[in-house]
């Protein structure tokens, strides 16, 4: 087994594409089919941009992005020292209800569950920690 790969970046919007860039790069080195790449992608879309958006609302901090492939899963970790928030915790919107019913928010985290095999959160030693896992 391989030891994760991690990238450290400031948690500001402009830098998802550096953190897409990085996670591709990782995955393709371990030969992901484009499906799980594209879900993958979207995912850590979702996941940075939020932390770019809710993470710091009083100044400026970082978000540290861990990727590995073991077994034919790949696990990426996105590790942030913001306000604690579990995005697991909420419940999941309705979707069967039309989209000007639904209370705005949630559905960004809804599709990462639902695409990925697996997404975990912990908060450690002022540490948001969230995991997604997703099978190659």
């Amino acid at each position: 087994m391989e030891a994760d790969k991690t990238i450290k970046v400031p948690a500001e919007l402009d830098k998802v594409y550096d953190v897409q860039d990085f996670v591709n790069s990782v995955l393709e080195a371990h030969d992901c089919g484009m499906k799980a790449q594209m879900q993958i992608e979207i995912a850590v879309e979702e996941l940075f941009v939020n932390i770019a958006h809710y993470a710091y609302p009083n100044g400026k901090g970082d978000a540290e992005i861990s990727v590995g492939v073991d077994d034919g899963v790949a696990s990426i970790t996105f590790r942030d020292s913001g306000i604690p928030y579990d995005p697991l915790a909420k419940e999941d919107p309705d979707v069967t209800k039309k989209a000007e019913d639904r209370s705005i928010g949630g559905l960004g985290i809804y599709m990462v569950k639902k695409s990925m095999d697996e997404m975990l959160y912990r908060y450690e030693d002022g540490h948001n920690i969230l995991t997604i896992r997703k099978k190659l």
